[in-house]
């Protein structure tokens, strides 16, 4: 009782430290916006308070900006397939039929004519996986035929008509609205996801339903959840061109995701998922309305992403450039959330279930790996499914992180600042693996034993914290070319009460996340999910 009391005594403690920490965070971003507003790049008249809007950010820019045609455009969709659906009572091949019809209206607005180029991949990787499925080199061909695909586009920019003849030249005139070649990263994962899916359901599905169902309460319940739908393999028919089109084109979730197994999805054109009911779904679209404002009121006080466009990071003291980076953290995750969000939004309102991309907040991370299931998550599924366990899984994990890595890297972009920003990732992942299984072998008895374990988890989750935000800033804040400014910053002896002062807070707040679990009673806590996921 009293070791409870004295957590609790402890947990208030540190959230008073928090609060005086984001107080002066607060403060000084608020006085940065204003200073240097004058010389930042990409902010715009505001609509609160007289304040400017930072729309520095492309594509929160372009997001923000289609949001009403878009919003227009779901509204319309999903009006007319929830109406033929439940009126025609539509089952696979004709939801297949309707989808892929309005997609590829959607499409051609979005690419013109470079749909064509989208097809002709499509058919290729299509015939390789039906030609040579029975064979066991069959999922390394379709992953040699993706990657080839992902870095010929980049390095050819998306192709141009006219390397196809001259008299072919005047259709460049005609590629839509949106760079094809950007949304097809999308495409090349689900591409693969249903080579692969193919390939095991030929070869033999090892999923075991029966003990699935006794560990997970969303399927013990009756109802199928999304591990259940992406594990089982369909039967072979199910496998057929004319869905395999709508899954690449699916209007909802091809410009940003969330990532859907092709076995999920199709089993979903079958039977629409029920997991949400019409109410959850609502306040989930609610939910994403007051998300949306809170960004509005994000951009309009604090330009940290403007500061970055701008380089105007690199005149700040060591302080305020973490401010900025830790704040443009925050705008990314915000940032993603709503897009995703927003996709998901619209996809599960058109029936089919997609994982949640962003089901943790980013301040509520302090290792690796649970930063990077709770960073676009569905894409984490997918790496596990497609990637992780084909390579070994755990038996490989010092190894595979590296391939992973550095296929997410290209997988963004062919820039070397992304490379740069996978094999540092990597390089703090090694001993978090390490230190995390010599940590597993440890139990602690003693009242003695568990609060060393306690204090030394707090100092490796600061630890880990700076890791990744050194990791965060040379991929997304400085780039390479950076680091060198960003070191003799740091590295003079005026930096270090700033250093001190930011890993004592990282330290606090590894601390806050620990002492609430053991706080707060356990039912208010609890949270019910389905256990068999990666």
């Amino acid at each position: 009782m009293g070791g409870v009391s004295w957590k609790r005594v402890e947990l208030a403690a540190l959230v008073l430290y928090a609060l005086g920490f984001y107080l002066v965070v607060i403060q000084r971003s608020l006085r940065l916006s204003h200073d240097y507003s004058g010389k930042l790049y990409g902010l715009r008249a505001g609509s609160l308070a007289g304040h400017l809007n930072d729309l520095s950010d492309a594509q929160w820019r372009n997001f923000r900006g289609n949001l009403p045609i878009l919003t227009v455009v779901m509204g319309a969709f999903l009006i007319l397939v929830n109406t033929l659906r439940y009126s025609c009572g539509l089952k696979s091949r004709g939801t297949a039929v309707l989808w892929l019809i309005l997609s590829l209206s959607y499409l051609c607005y979005l690419h013109g004519a470079c749909v064509v180029f989208i097809l002709l991949i499509s058919l290729i990787n299509y015939s390789i996986v039906k030609l040579f499925a029975p064979y066991k080199y069959c999922t390394s061909l379709i992953w040699s035929f993706n990657l080839s695909v992902l870095i010929l586009n980049r390095v050819y920019e998306g192709y141009s008509f006219s390397l196809f003849g001259q008299n072919l030249a005047f259709i460049d005139n005609y590629r839509g609205t949106f760079r094809w070649h950007i949304c097809f990263n999308f495409v090349v994962l689900r591409m693969i996801s249903f080579g692969c899916d193919y390939c095991w359901t030929i070869h033999s599905s090892h999923f075991d339903n029966k003990k699935h169902m006794q560990r997970c309460e969303v399927c013990y319940s009756g109802k199928k959840c999304y591990f259940a739908l992406q594990e089982r393999g369909l039967s072979a028919d199910r496998y057929t061109f004319l869905t395999y089109l709508c899954y690449l084109t699916y209007a909802p979730l091809y410009i940003a995701g969330p990532i859907v197994g092709y076995n999920a999805f199709a089993a979903q054109l079958e039977a629409p998922q029920k997991n949400y009911s019409f109410a959850q779904i609502s306040w989930y679209g609610l939910r994403w309305v007051l998300s949306f404002f809170l960004m509005e009121g994000m951009t309009h006080f604090f330009h940290y992403n403007a500061f970055v466009v701008s380089r105007l990071w690199q005149k700040l003291s060591p302080f305020e450039i973490f401010i900025i980076s830790y704040g443009v953290l925050n705008f990314m995750w915000l940032k993603f959330f709503l897009i995703w969000r927003y996709f998901r939004f619209w996809s599960l309102v058109g029936g089919v279930e997609a994982p949640e991309n962003m089901p943790r907040c980013i301040n509520n991370c302090h290792d690796l790996e649970s930063f990077w299931k709770s960073w676009h998550a569905s894409f984490n599924r997918w790496l596990v499914r497609y990637l992780y366990i084909p390579l070994g899984g755990s038996r490989r994990k010092l190894l595979s992180i590296w391939v992973i890595f550095t296929f997410v890297a290209v997988w963004h972009d062919l820039e070397w600042k992304l490379v740069s920003w996978a094999w540092l990732t990597c390089l703090f992942f090694v001993p978090e693996i390490l230190v995390k299984s010599l940590s597993n072998k440890f139990q602690a008895s003693s009242c003695l034993g568990m609060l060393v374990h306690r204090e030394f988890k707090a100092i490796a989750g600061a630890v880990t914290i700076s890791c990744l935000m050194v990791a965060n800033l040379v991929g997304y804040v400085v780039g390479p070319s950076g680091i060198k400014v960003l070191i003799s910053k740091m590295a003079g002896k005026e930096a270090l009460p700033d250093l001190v002062f930011i890993f004592t807070t990282f330290y606090v707040g590894v601390k806050v996340i620990d002492c609430s679990l053991y706080s707060f009673p356990q039912h208010l806590c609890a949270r019910v999910k389905c256990t068999g996921g990666p």
